[in-house]
């Protein structure tokens, strides 16, 4: 078992409660539970959104799971007065707390980081939001996509023949926030360490994605001089390679690879500034060589010839590959209706992966234990949360301890 002072398990000791739902919350939870934080998971009565969001297995989402694996969950109705004394005796045993409703909402409940802080001034109190805690647009409501949208990041993906926008398919602008918001939490931890105080932090998706871009935003600023170059999928006999010879060292080993030493010598390749000028030839000549072979071969050659290139591959050819096991790449995670994989952390500490919680957690499958072990509560007690709905467990059978 991994021993806590491995800074795989560096979080260990520390209490997060998690009100937060959906995407970039959770995600950034999962990644504190991780690292060794004990993360309590607390869910409305109709649970998390995410619950019901395919792929689903037998009513279980694997997508949730990979959320919110290691968590223990609690199930707690906030409009109900003895549903919010819950929350704030969890808060008061708490090292951090995440939220991620609209500006204004957790303060209304009672939950606020004013409120909270001015009577645990160690608590980390870390609000997750779209566009910023106090802004102009701090109350649109904002998913990834219209963040994507507002942010220009859809039109830095280019567009089609007819100018229609492309979009990103996936919810990135979260994964970014979810990052940016683990980073800000060890930060605020860091700084408690050394001050005792605790702080308020303000992350969002708008300037999540904005950090993500660096190129086009000082493109923005300048004028136009160039476009910048783009690494288009190349055609292969059975699917699409990409080849991005970036540099000058990649150009001549293209030319070695492709068996056109002559092409160094041609004016209008010779070096970077004439190559992006005529980008678009340089592409055709590859795509050329490309689709007289089948992909497996193009990335051998070119890979073996030291020019950055890959296959175009599945997920589920990922998934299977030996790399990922030799870099311990996946964890296998347990929720009612089975296993399914999940990524771990991207990183290692002395060749430590930090490990990933086991199980994903039914809703309110903690709910009993942590009203009587973290709280408390006696038999009496939790009937009366129970039967009133302040609380609710997974099994709703609460008499088993009676």
């Amino acid at each position: 078992m991994m021993q806590a002072s491995s800074p795989a398990r560096a979080l260990t000791g520390i209490r997060v409660v998690d009100f937060s739902a959906m995407i970039a919350g959770p995600y950034c939870t999962r990644w504190l539970s991780d690292l060794g934080a004990d993360v309590i998971k607390v869910e409305p009565p109709e649970g998390d959104h995410m619950r019901h969001r395919p792929p689903l297995r037998d009513g279980s989402s694997t997508f949730f799971g990979h959320l919110n694996a290691g968590k223990r969950c609690m199930a707690l109705n906030l409009k109900q007065a003895a549903g919010l004394d819950l929350a704030r005796r969890l808060v008061a045993e708490a090292d951090v707390v995440v939220e991620a409703f609209r500006p204004g909402v957790m303060a209304g409940l009672g939950l606020g980081a004013a409120e909270l802080r001015a009577k645990h001034p160690r608590l980390v109190y870390c609000s997750i939001s779209g566009f910023g805690q106090a802004s102009d647009w701090s109350h649109r409501p904002a998913y990834a996509p219209v963040v994507h949208a507002a942010s220009g990041f859809d039109l830095a993906l280019g567009s089609d023949a007819n100018g229609r926008p492309m979009s990103a398919s996936m919810p990135l602008a979260d994964m970014l926030t979810a990052m940016f918001a683990t980073m800000s939490i060890q930060t605020a931890l860091l700084h408690r360490q050394a001050t005792g105080e605790g702080t308020v932090i303000d992350v969002n998706l708008m300037d999540s994605v904005l950090n993500v871009m660096p190129y086009e935003f000082q493109n923005a600023q300048q004028p136009k001089q160039q476009d910048r170059p783009v690494y288009r999928p190349m055609q292969a006999r059975d699917g699409w390679v990409l080849v991005t010879p970036i540099n000058q060292r990649n150009f001549l080993n293209l030319c070695d690879a492709l068996g056109h030493p002559e092409w160094r010598d041609e004016p209008e390749l010779a070096n970077e500034g004439v190559r992006f000028a005529h980008w678009g030839m340089l592409m055709a000549r590859i795509e050329d060589w490309t689709r007289q072979r089948d992909a497996d071969e193009c990335e051998r050659i070119l890979t073996a010839h030291g020019v950055p290139c890959a296959k175009y591959r599945s997920l589920r050819e990922v998934q299977q590959d030996p790399q990922f096991t030799q870099r311990d790449s996946f964890a296998t995670v347990q929720d009612a209706a089975g296993s399914f994989l999940t990524t771990r952390l991207p990183f290692a500490f002395g060749n430590i992966r930090p490990p990933t919680g086991q199980t994903a957690a039914a809703f309110g499958a903690d709910t009993d234990d942590i009203l009587r072990t973290e709280l408390g509560l006696d038999d009496t007690q939790v009937h009366q949360l129970m039967s009133s709905g302040a609380a609710i467990c997974h099994s709703q059978d609460h008499r088993r301890h009676s």
